[in-house]
């Protein structure tokens, strides 16, 4: 029996690396999250310029998605100019909300009737922290990932309810993670890479020393026999089997970590999050299905997977000791590159510039602005069929959807 009165629908947030992870979750995300070059968590990842923000969120609200940047990082004196730069472009060119923490970025966004949501960073752990952002006008919190599922509901209050903050509830927009990397400092606010590299992390340039191989020493120098060596490197989060719990618990959106992920990764996360949510509401979510969407889970990035502080405190087990990169059971291997396309009958000329091809095959297109995965279910060459194509070939593959010149192409294998 659908499920339509009783909950209130969450909204599902997808990370933002460059245009192509639009294309990826396009289709499934109510909500992006992205950040610019400055002043981001994920600096790294700011393919979206100050200059082209604007036709970005024009992209983001043709398919019907709202747009948030990012303003998160620390800001000192040297920022407080870019600061106010930022947030008023992000007015200027409707951008739906920014996710700030500092005071001043709060200060600005309040002068410039900008709608911000409190980031991560500010570590919000209680009711009264909620309602005290909210007297300050914003729309939302972002809580801490270090929050139990029971401390969220007892910070919320459901829409019905006529619980008051007196009684230690609030009504307030809620948001929480659900998917992706997991740091182990507080709220991510880690002062670790800073100290070994000197590029903070609260400033976007984390170089991740916790997913660095480290070894035990005793005084005298003699090596320390451990479970592994990755001591630090915590085990993603995943919380696609408990859907249902969330959605009971209030919560007003579902975010996806992984703003320096591909897009491989955010379009398959997008949408078994959203299949979740959607055979929620329609009354059929079961465990079957979460499995089904667990082994889906598994085929992109990720470093094992825990359910984070959601249940209880993480122990060895949110650690993964012996690898701390890429556990994904499928891999992208390079093919080769569009050359030319042809719009008209639909199909991209490819050069095999590193391995070939057979009928079935699946593949990616990926490229600035591309992203569109198939299977190969034709191939011409010199005009003529084939089933399979060399490496230093060139063929051309029909294409349901548009690439461009000098997209690269993968194909998918199992690990």
């Amino acid at each position: 029996m659908p499920i339509t009165k009783k909950y209130t629908r969450p909204e599902i947030m997808c990370p933002i690396r460059d245009w192509a992870s639009l294309e990826a979750c396009k289709d499934y995300a109510d909500a992006v999250y992205f950040g610019l070059p400055q002043l981001s968590l994920r600096a790294r990842a700011g393919a979206i310029t100050l200059k082209d923000l604007g036709k970005f969120v024009k992209k983001c609200h043709e398919h019907d998605i709202r747009a948030y940047l990012t303003v998160n990082a620390v800001v000192y004196d040297r920022d407080l100019g870019l600061t106010e730069k930022i947030i008023k472009k992000a007015k200027t060119e409707k951008v739906d909300a920014v996710i700030v923490w500092d005071p001043w970025a709060i200060e600005v966004a309040r002068r410039e009737k900008m709608t911000f949501f409190i980031s991560t960073q500010a570590n919000v752990s209680n009711w009264r922290a909620v309602e005290f952002y909210k007297k300050l006008g914003a729309k939302r919190v972002v809580l801490a990932r270090e929050l139990s599922l029971e401390q969220i509901k007892k910070i919320h209050s459901p829409p019905s309810s006529k619980a008051s903050a007196r009684r230690g509830k609030t009504k307030m927009e809620l948001e929480v993670f659900v998917h992706g990397a997991m740091c182990v400092a507080i709220s991510g606010r880690c002062v670790l890479s800073s100290y070994l590299y000197g590029t903070s992390a609260n400033c976007g340039v984390c170089a991740q020393p916790c997913r660095k191989e480290w070894t035990m020493t005793d005084p005298e120098g003699k090596q320390i026999t451990t479970e592994g060596q990755y001591f630090l490197s915590a085990k993603d989060l995943r919380m696609i089997e408990y859907i249902p719990e969330l959605i009971k618990a209030g919560i007003t959106s579902f975010k996806i970590e992984g703003r320096r992920r591909d897009p491989k990764y955010i379009a398959v996360t997008a949408r078994c999050y959203r299949e979740a949510v959607d055979s929620f509401f329609a009354g059929n979510f079961t465990r079957a299905k979460a499995e089904a969407w667990k082994k889906e889970l598994a085929t992109v990035y990720n470093r094992g997977f825990s359910t984070g502080f959601y249940f209880s405190k993480p122990g060895p087990e949110g650690i993964n000791y012996e690898k701390a990169d890429n556990s994904a059971q499928v891999k992208k291997v390079l093919v080769g590159h569009v050359y030319r396309y042809l719009p008209k009958i639909g199909v991209a000329e490819v050069k095999m510039d590193h391995r070939g091809l057979i009928l079935g095959d699946q593949i990616i297109f990926e490229g600035p602005k591309t992203f569109v995965e198939a299977a190969v279910n034709s191939m011409q060459k010199d005009g003529q069929p084939v089933q399979s194509a060399k490496k230093g070939e060139s063929v051309g593959i029909k294409t349901a959807s548009p690439v461009r010149v000098n997209d690269k192409l993968f194909v998918l294998r199992d690990r």
